[in-house]
């Protein structure tokens, strides 16, 4: 699974104005369907409160965020699986993402085309989710029929059928009935067997409804449908004006941000939980190095072992691993230095095998 976030959607409802909000780097943004064709992938700093407090109690030269990637995918339309509206095209973008930021249009403009003709939420997202349980039908239903005829061919190839066949049949049972595939929640040994498949349906999803300037504080008829069924589906909603976000995206200090915000009545802009909402979800996780020069955090993926979390700083890193110096920032936060960490025996020596958690502060020792 790929470890970005694609925002998708219908034609015209502020995927683009969003994108351009997140990566403070404009997108085409245009008042008809389409106007986004090639992909637009921005790299976007991901909040996070314990790096200024790092900094605070490390005073460094540099200060560098840790980074999640979105990508703008152009609008799909009702028949996106046949082809309709480049829809191919467009399915395929889709299918290279770890994740889906569905966008819906929750707010009334006549002066803003809907493809549709009038708001509808529930409508807006049952038309995509049906082109994207159409095309990953498709896939499976050819993906069945082949694995079937294995059963004639060599033991390694029935073992193999014997394992994905009923997997591929639940799928195929759950997406005529316009289900999702995460909906069956298979375990990681069945996604295992159709990793190759890259399902559409199979993704996370976050719903962003997309309101008004009347409608930030999300309480409304067309947020609360949104909220319904992504209750259904277990899948979180992040409340977000693309105008405002717009804005305060070109103001250039953060003090005249929060200012800003204050004076809409947010208390944080909603393009920042979005994105550490998709950073969660995606599985990625923060380690930081602190150092006169700089403080820096960095992505990596929940799981890895310190010698692979060296080598995302550099693979000689890795290479010649010997240990890692190891405390957490929150031990940093309740003594207010190193030293002190030190002296509080909360620094740790550990080796190859150590998980890295979230929020650890990393020394590393190599030799090459």
């Amino acid at each position: 699974m790929g470890l970005n976030c694609g925002i998708v959607g219908l034609p015209n409802v502020g995927k683009s104005t969003l994108f351009s909000a997140l990566t403070s780097v404009p997108a085409h943004v245009a008042n008809y369907p389409f106007c986004t064709i090639d992909p637009n992938v921005g790299i976007v700093a991901v909040p996070d409160s314990r790096l200024e407090r790092i900094a605070e109690l490390i005073p460094g030269k540099k200060k560098i965020p840790a980074t999640v990637e979105f990508i703008d995918i152009a609008g799909l339309v009702a028949g996106a699986s046949r082809g309709e509206g480049l829809g191919n095209r467009f399915l395929a973008s889709i299918r290279e993402v770890g994740m889906i930021a569905h966008v819906v249009r929750c707010f009334e403009d006549a002066d803003v085309v809907h493809v549709d003709g009038g708001i509808d939420p529930a409508r807006d997202i049952e038309t995509i989710n049906i082109e994207l349980a159409l095309a990953d039908l498709d896939t499976v239903t050819r993906r069945h029929e082949k694995v079937s005829k294995a059963r004639s061919l060599s033991k390694e190839a029935q073992k193999h059928a014997a394992e994905v066949l009923p997997v591929l049949e639940r799928l195929l049972e759950a997406l005529r009935e316009g289900k999702s595939a995460r909906s069956l929640k298979l375990d990681e040994d069945r996604l295992a067997l159709i990793s190759d498949l890259h399902l559409l349906t199979v993704k996370p999803v976050i719903y962003v409804c997309n309101v008004d300037e009347e409608g930030i504080d999300g309480n409304s008829a067309h947020v609360d449908a949104v909220r319904r069924i992504a209750g259904e589906e277990e899948a979180e909603v992040v409340v977000i004006c693309s105008k405002i976000e717009s804005e305060i995206a070109l103001l250039e200090t953060e003090e005249e941000r929060r200012e800003f915000l204050e004076a809409v009545g947010l208390r944080e802009s909603g393009l920042n939980k979005l994105i550490r909402s998709a950073y969660r979800i995606l599985g990625l996780r923060t380690f930081f190095t602190t150092g006169s020069d700089e403080n820096r955090a960095w992505t990596f993926k929940a799981g890895i072992k310190a010698p692979q979390a060296a080598g995302i700083i550099h693979s000689d890193f890795q290479k010649g691993f010997i240990k890692a110096e190891i405390y957490s920032c929150d031990d940093l936060f309740a003594h207010g230095s190193e030293q002190k960490v030190r002296v509080a025996g909360k620094l740790r020596l550990e080796g190859k095998e150590y998980l890295v958690r979230d929020g650890d502060v990393i020394h590393f020792k190599f030799n090459v």
